[in-house]
């Protein structure tokens, strides 16, 4: 896939998709944010390429294709994929200019690493430089029950200035379908990314939204 711009006015954040449950809400993320003319630099570890196999129905073999299909790209895009052993890649330096970061679904692997600065891999490396860089860094833990060691390191993160936005949808607007709940979650995102969506109906909002 192809970055159309990448210069001045045009807004980029980095993704990651993580082998935690819940490979949709990355999914539509990432097309919120295309259909918003946002740049997407996508990294996806090798056990969320399961998860998007075992839940979704992806082709892993076939990522590039996959990710086409699955995101409804055209030939040229504002996305652009790095495979997560590429430790190599832009994203992996400080110098990569973009607002910030965001982990949907984080595992509590991946989010264990982020805590405790083991950069191994891209997807952990670009959060690390996220963090020394002073930019938003957004995780979106799917895992239940939680235990202590889970807490600490979300605890730990926190303090730092980590967005903690686990997926955890709400029922107040009164959601119909699985994508209505899904779409709370990414909502929530996307307030954090300050990116402006109509996902959700807003506390206090009619079903007109005035």
């Amino acid at each position: 896939m192809v970055v159309n711009g990448g210069g001045t006015g045009i807004r980029r954040w980095v993704v990651g998709w993580t082998g935690a449950s819940g490979a949709v809400y990355g999914v539509k993320l990432c097309k919120e944010l295309l259909a918003a003319g946002i740049e997407v630099h996508l990294v996806v570890s090798d056990a969320g390429w399961r998860v998007l196999k075992e839940e979704l129905g992806w082709d892993a073999a076939r990522r590039q294709d996959s990710l086409a299909a699955g995101l409804g790209l055209a030939e040229e895009s504002r996305l652009r994929y790095y495979p997560n052993g590429d430790i190599g890649a832009a994203i992996a330096s400080g110098s990569f200019r973009c607002e910030g970061m965001a982990v949907v679904p984080c595992s509590m692997g991946t989010l264990a690493a982020i805590a405790h600065g083991t950069a191994d891999n891209l997807l952990t490396r670009a959060a690390d430089v996220t963090l020394k860089e002073g930019r938003p860094l957004l995780l979106v833990p799917r895992e239940t029950p939680l235990n202590a060691i889970h807490l600490e390191n979300m605890l730990k993160l926190a303090r730092l200035g980590v967005r903690m936005i686990p997926a955890m949808p709400a029922f107040y607007h009164g959601p119909q379908t699985l994508e209505d709940a899904v779409n709370f979650v990414v909502g929530k995102v996307l307030d954090g990314m300050n990116v402006p969506h109509r996902l959700f109906r807003r506390w206090g909002e009619t079903d007109d939204n005035t």
